[in-house]
């Protein structure tokens, strides 16, 4: 594209608005899935994480981002890059920083998840060890899944390269059917996870804080897309209004499993119990010392502090 057509005249002044939201959502999409990372590096363990919702959102989010890379108007807007200024050219390219973002916080996810992937324990109950039987997902279904990720990533971009340089024209077809890719990947990312979450029983390496976040958040995100690609970038937005439907459902069940299930008052039951252990442990000591004091034996101290 030429860089003085009116289309890059118009990214020249993109305002102030338009710039600042698409910032602190690049900022909000770091900072929501932090509370995810340090949750599984603090508990160190994936326990209650579904393989195949990592599968399934890490490939969505590699889809995602590839589709705004190969999209027309985002050569368009890197071709207007060489005549408007710097501060411009960030602006028009926020929504390639947002998909960027978002994919490699999403990565970070699968290399947590595979790190502490809970391998001495069974993936159902991370209190008891690995039956030779065992029907949950083993370490070595983390590391396929890892593979396929690798694989796909890999796939999607010697695809790219390749339309770019013998099939420009077909770059957008190629764009839109990554959108429909990333689209129906995300559309049944949440179910695998959905169901591990409710066969568990509680949240397990989950952070609730992320959704929370992330669910209103991507509807805004999605938002600040639309306003900037058009119904035409249907392919680009539509995806993140399907995940926050599907995270939506995924965050209601979480809070009811840690908060209201009967696991939560378990929860509460067995911290009472481990309390009063301690602090009956800490009322017996006293008494056995003053045993020892009457009562002298070949434990006690020949040199006892007045």
């Amino acid at each position: 594209m030429d860089p003085s057509t009116p289309y890059c005249g118009e990214l020249a002044s993109p305002g102030w608005f338009q710039p600042v939201l698409s910032v602190l959502i690049i900022l909000g999409i770091l900072l929501s899935y932090l509370p995810q990372h340090i949750r599984i590096i603090s508990l160190r363990s994936s326990f209650g994480i579904s393989p195949y919702f990592i599968l399934l959102g890490t490939t969505s989010g590699t889809s995602a981002f590839a589709n705004i890379l190969v999209f027309p108007k985002t050569a368009a807007d890197v071709a207007c890059c060489q005549e408007i200024s710097g501060l411009a050219c960030f602006a028009g390219l926020l929504g390639v920083f947002q998909m960027g973002m978002q994919w490699i916080c999403f990565f970070s996810i699968l290399l947590l998840f595979v790190i502490y992937f809970p391998r001495a324990t069974s993936p159902t109950d991370p209190t008891h060890s690995v039956p030779s039987t065992s029907n949950g997902p083993t370490y070595r279904t983390a590391l396929v899944i890892t593979a396929i990720c690798l694989l796909h990533a890999l796939a999607t971009v010697i695809i790219s390269v390749a339309f770019a340089i013998r099939q420009p024209t077909a770059l957008h077809a190629w764009a839109n059917f990554l959108g429909i890719l990333a689209a129906i990947l995300a559309s049944i990312q949440y179910f695998p996870q959905i169901y591990t979450t409710f066969r568990l029983g509680c949240v397990g390496s989950l952070s609730i804080p992320m959704m929370c976040i992330q669910t209103p958040g991507s509807l805004v995100w999605a938002a600040s897309l639309a306003a900037r690609e058009g119904a035409k970038g249907w392919s680009v937005w539509g995806v993140l209004v399907v995940t926050a439907c599907l995270q939506g459902t995924l965050l209601v069940m979480a809070i009811y499993f840690e908060y209201f299930g009967p696991d939560s008052k378990s929860k509460a039951v067995h911290q009472a119990d481990q309390n009063g252990s301690a602090n009956g442990a800490a009322a017996e000591r006293p008494e056995r010392e003053s045993m020892h004091a009457e009562h002298p034996s070949e434990e006690t101290p020949l040199l006892q502090s007045q």
